[in-house]
């Protein structure tokens, strides 16, 4: 039940389900939002302004001291990038996404990422419910070989708690971890989102804070790439 803060046995259709009508409902939004990026590196903190149609474009803008230092354009085709500061470009498939995380992403993960939602299809079937530490807990019945994944769910909304991809043959993980959601125009949207991606001995964590949402706002949704700047290839 939505609104419980008690975790309660439920069966794994009805938790799928609860689930997937927490997907927010909105048109399009506009956030701005302030990430932190950490890696062996460096650290850096920007302010980026988020807007998305959804279903059919992310748009992202980062900005430090009110001058832009790269911008990306997501659609469920492509993915387009450049960076100022390297005087850098990338335009093509959802290499350059999966790369900076570690695992497979096309535009319905990512999109889910930033909404609080599921990465991975859930299915009756396939997965079963429990509860843990007042959680709910979904997992795979079977966890194929070298893929092993979590999901945790808050009882108050059913949104995303924290997800875990583990891949241990590759010596791999990927983490996204929730803190409270924001209740916005009756549907739950994410305040804080905590991404870590470990590889062999290289760690990324990415900090996420949205600082204002709006929804059904007119946006647009600018991109070029500068001339002269030098392709990413991967």
């Amino acid at each position: 039940m939505i609104g419980s803060t008690t975790a309660e046995a439920m069966p794994v259709r009805d938790l799928i389900k609860a689930h997937e009508g927490a997907e927010p409902n909105f048109e399009t939004l506009a956030a701005r939002v302030f990430v932190v990026y950490k890696d062996e590196k460096k650290e850096q903190s920007v302010t980026v302004s988020v807007r998305m149609e959804k279903d059919k474009v992310i748009w992202v803008k980062a900005s430090l001291l009110g001058i832009t230092l790269a911008k990306v354009l997501i659609t469920p085709d492509r993915v387009s990038y450049y960076e100022k500061v390297s005087n850098t470009y990338f335009d093509g498939d959802f290499a350059l996404l999966s790369n900076w995380l570690g695992t497979e992403l096309d535009f319905q993960k990512a999109q889910n990422i930033l909404l609080g939602q599921t990465i991975f299809d859930l299915n009756t079937a396939g997965y079963a419910a429990s509860v843990v530490v007042n959680k709910h807990r979904v997992l795979p019945k079977r966890q194929p070989q070298n893929f092993i994944h979590t999901l945790l769910l808050f009882p108050s909304n059913f949104k995303v708690s924290q997800e875990t991809l583990s891949q241990p043959q590759d010596n791999r993980v990927l983490s996204v971890n929730y803190g409270a959601y924001q209740q916005l125009e009756g549907s739950y949207y994410p305040s804080d989102i905590t991404i870590n991606a470990t590889e062999g001995d290289s760690k990324t964590k990415i900090e996420v804070n949205y600082k204002k949402i709006e929804l059904n706002v007119s946006l647009s949704f600018p991109f070029t790439i500068p001339e002269g700047y030098e392709q990413i290839e991967l």
